[in-house]
């Protein structure tokens, strides 16, 4: 694996874990970083059986660095539907694709396309003092990276669109009683609580985990009676293979089981 610049990259005992390393910027994103997120994601996390996103410093991530582009003036637009189509949906798309889980341990601030590529991970999981801004309107644009599709279907459309309307902060504790987070713990807790999540996960049957969170997200597409038969014969599929069986004899024999993700 190769040295980055803008990002860390560390893998052991299952666990990957990608943290966003420009901390005098609250590690919001340039092209750069983007390129380094994204090849870490598509050539360095394939043995994991879980990835973990998080920040360097005081702040998860501040969305955009806007020092990475040329001011825009009226006889020289920017294009930013470019920056999103090549920068943000990609790694949103990835994000959100990953067989395996992905937890975001969210240790500061997380603002603009920051928030939403946090809220796009699997389990967010956010220190007591984190907030999360849509600060969007400020700037006379609309919650990308996902936001207009990822928050009302975690908060419902009033408190998604008073968050993005205003670009009030929200602050963890709230977030995780509002259903938009998993968990809210106290600063210095939040590395023993991701590690914990973390190998609890990676002990757990990979497969089964990749079909739970391709189906869930999919699911938002079906009706009732479709996602029956989805899920009919995704069990049929999961009940051939050795991590099932490897799971069963496990229960009967009370021991641990050994998953090998076949």
């Amino acid at each position: 694996m190769g040295e980055y610049e803008h990002i860390i990259f560390e893998q052991e005992d299952g666990v990957a874990r990608i943290t966003l390393n420009r901390p005098d910027r609250l590690n919001s994103f340039t092209a750069a970083m983007h390129q380094e997120v994204r090849d870490a994601l598509r050539e360095h996390v394939g043995d994991a059986r879980v990835i973990v996103l998080t920040g360097a410093g005081r702040g998860f991530c501040a969305g955009q660095d806007l020092n990475d582009r040329a001011v825009t003036t009226e006889e020289h637009p920017i294009d930013l539907g470019m920056t999103v189509e090549t920068c943000w949906n990609p790694l949103i798309r990835r994000l959100t694709s990953m067989p395996q889980p992905v937890i975001a341990r969210v240790n500061g601030v997380a603002a603009g396309a920051g928030a939403n590529v946090a809220l796009a991970c699997d389990i967010v999981v956010a220190a007591r003092s984190a907030k999360f801004i849509q600060s969007f309107s400020a700037i006379g644009l609309i919650p990308d990276s996902g936001g207009t599709w990822i928050l009302p279907r975690l908060l419902g459309h009033a408190r998604a669109l008073g968050l993005a309307l205003t670009g009030d902060p929200l602050p963890a504790e709230t977030a995780e009683e509002w259903g938009m987070i998993w968990k809210c713990v106290d600063d210095e807790a939040l590395d023993d609580e991701v590690d914990a999540l973390a190998r609890k996960l990676a002990s757990l049957p990979p497969l089964g985990l990749a079909a739970i969170k391709e189906m869930m997200r999919a699911s938002w597409g079906h009706t009732l009676d479709e996602e029956l038969n989805h899920q009919r014969d995704r069990m049929r599929r999961l009940g051939y293979t050795a991590d099932y069986r490897e799971g069963v004899a496990a229960f009967l024999e009370k021991r641990q089981p050994n998953f090998v993700g076949r």
